[in-house]
């Protein structure tokens, strides 16, 4: 166990690495930069002005100079300095980033239990009433873009009956205790975990469903059949089990488009994550706090595929974690 999951770090590693070198080279591909947007803000700067802008903010260097800089940074730990927040980028991460884990935890949570027990009750009814129901609101759902979702959410929910708030994590200017502050936050995410775990929730509901289907017809369910086990008992204990292993997969696959999702959502929905934060980014040009959101993801995506690797060997003895 060790030995693997020593292996699996350096693995991590390396593909940081490579997530650095490669995001690195296709920021820098880009035309401007920081001091092209406070220029832009200012309405106009002396060519004096810019060069002393980019001096300052280590932009005048070469790239391989910038490189081997951040490199440098990311060994001991350190994420560099967003020049536009005027803060370290590790402190602005860590402020966005338990509302993202929140909100991906929460959707993920969302899309799966529910996916799961709609593919369930497709196989078990198969050809039946729910079965094409539950087919015709996964093809639905999954053609229609997430933003959609969240503006006609907004709309519906928001606007017109007022059940749910427009945006953000809190109430502004409400100051209520403890418990207060958790039913504020839940309230403020009903309608951006819903919205981001929509689309994936027809793919959890489908690949339940034919996974169940090809289980459905083996000896091993026969037997217990045989043996007077009730159909409800033989669809949860040996059924449903046995066909949770690509949904498992899937899970791990979907973490990746779902932190490219919450971009969207956490924009439309004015949540305060990094999804937030890598828009605001992008439109300032703050390469350095763009260079660590993108590896800050790509280490969530790379670390949940070593988690979904250990739980493999939960789900199914035979695989094991030396193989």
């Amino acid at each position: 166990m060790m030995h693997y999951l020593f292996r699996r770090l350096a693995q991590v590693s390396i593909v940081a690495g490579l997530v650095i070198l490669g995001n690195f080279i296709l920021l820098k591909s880009v035309p401007g930069d920081l001091a092209d947007v406070i220029a832009g803000e200012s309405g106009a700067a002396t060519p004096e002005y810019m060069e002393m802008l980019r001096a300052q903010f280590g932009l005048d260097r070469s790239g391989f100079e910038q490189l081997t800089t951040y490199f440098s940074q990311i060994a001991h730990f350190d994420l560099g300095f967003s020049f536009r927040y005027h803060l370290p980028v590790q402190t602005l991460i860590l402020e966005r980033l338990p509302a993202t884990l929140l909100l991906l935890g929460s959707s993920l949570l969302f899309s799966v239990i529910v996916g799961v027990i709609l593919g369930c009750f497709a196989a078990r009814y198969r050809h039946g009433l729910f079965d094409q129901g539950v087919t015709l609101f996964s093809a639905v759902v999954f053609a229609i873009p997430v933003f959609w979702f969240g503006l006609m959410g907004i709309v519906l929910f928001a606007v017109h009956f007022r059940w749910l708030p427009i945006g953000g994590m809190v109430t502004v200017g409400a100051t209520p205790g403890t418990l207060g502050v958790a039913g504020d936050v839940a309230w403020h995410l009903i309608m951006p975990a819903i919205t981001l775990g929509l689309s994936h929730l027809a793919l959890y509901a489908r690949v339940t469903r034919a996974s169940m289907l090809e289980v459905y017809p083996l000896d091993f369910v026969r037997t217990a059949r045989a043996k007077g086990i009730s159909e409800t008992a033989v669809t949860l204990r040996h059924i449903l089990r046995n066909s949770l292993l690509p949904v498992v997969t899937l899970t791990g696959l979907q973490l990746g488009s779902l932190l490219g999702g919450a971009v969207v959502v956490e924009t439309v929905c004015s949540w305060p994550g990094m999804g937030r934060l890598a828009f605001e980014a992008v439109s300032d040009r703050d390469i350095n706090l763009l260079l660590s959101l993108f590896l800050c993801n790509s280490l969530l995506v790379v670390l949940s595929s070593l988690l979904i690797d250990i739980l493999y060997g939960v789900l199914d003895p035979r695989i094991g974690l030396a193989s």
